[in-house]
């Protein structure tokens, strides 16, 4: 699934081809998980005011309102110059922009694309309502970070895939972030300390830079606006890695499922 990295790399991707230009013609096609909202000629002649990122949505302001994008679990947003045209195999969303088009590529359809009035009205505040602080936010401290774990009696790293108490925090940047943490990924939040969370919050800005750095990571179906491919995943320290030694200490990471999702780490360095 993109995660925080791969819709930051994808917004910065987009934002070039979409800003200040006038929407042409805007189509669907096969249902994705939320309804558009609006009929598709409502956003005819509308224009692009900006483009932004919320968690893992991205909120692209409107003169008539904003879209809210999800790229759901296989889902890439691609930009083309040139005119657009109808919609190819696998693509469910498009806009025909005055420099170029947009495309929504999303073989698996569990990507959504939503109008609503504003970001704080409709379905838009609906969905952004619940996300948690963004991780580089000055307001998000190791010390409200530590106040969350303490509220909770679930383990640290489904705790962070939640996104509650900080959003983006996706399987493989968590797996990465406790490593660099030096925390047990089945420690109860609640048992982690405000040394140790002040490390966490350090390793995922840390992990999260790096990401975004290296284009995201594309294990599967994800891509770039322009087609290309991430590459966090050839650089991951944990993650994929079962069995590999561990290049801190060289014991064997371990995999083991959490909640459905593998989970990597090093019992030696993590405590």
């Amino acid at each position: 699934m993109p995660e925080l990295p791969e819709v930051e790399v994808t917004r910065r991707g987009v934002e070039p081809l979409l800003i200040g230009q006038r929407i042409l013609a805007a189509h669907l096609g096969k249902p994705l998980r939320w309804p558009l909202g609006t009929e598709p000629k409502t956003l005819e002649q509308s224009r692009v005011l900006s483009v932004q990122r919320r968690g893992k949505y991205l909120v692209v302001g409107l003169d008539v309102g904003v879209l809210l994008i999800h790229l759901g679990m296989s889902g890439s947003l691609l930009a083309h110059t040139g005119p657009g045209g109808e919609l190819r195999a696998h693509e469910h969303f498009g806009l025909d922009l005055t420099n170029g088009h947009l495309r929504l590529h999303d073989p698996r359809r569990f990507g959504a694309v939503v109008w609503a009035p504003s970001a704080v009205e409709g379905m838009a505040a609906k969905l952004l309502g619940g996300v948690g602080p963004e991780p580089f936010s000055p307001d998000l401290t190791p010390q409200t970070l530590h106040a969350g774990f303490k509220r909770s009696a679930v383990a640290i790293k489904p705790l962070l895939l939640a996104g509650k108490l900080v959003c983006g925090v996706g399987n493989i940047y968590a797996s990465e972030a406790l490593f660099l943490a030096g925390i047990r990924p089945q420690r109860r939040a609640a048992r982690v300390s405000l040394a140790q969370a002040t490390a966490l919050l350090a390793a995922v800005r840390l992990v999260l830079s790096q990401a975004i750095e290296a284009g995201g990571s594309s294990l599967k179906d994800f891509r770039h606006s322009d087609g290309s491919s991430g590459h966090f995943q050839t650089q991951t320290r944990v993650y994929g890695r079962e069995h590999e030694a561990c290049g801190v200490c060289a014991a064997p990471i371990r995999m083991i499922r959490q909640g459905q999702r593998s989970t990597y780490f090093c019992a030696r360095c993590q405590k």
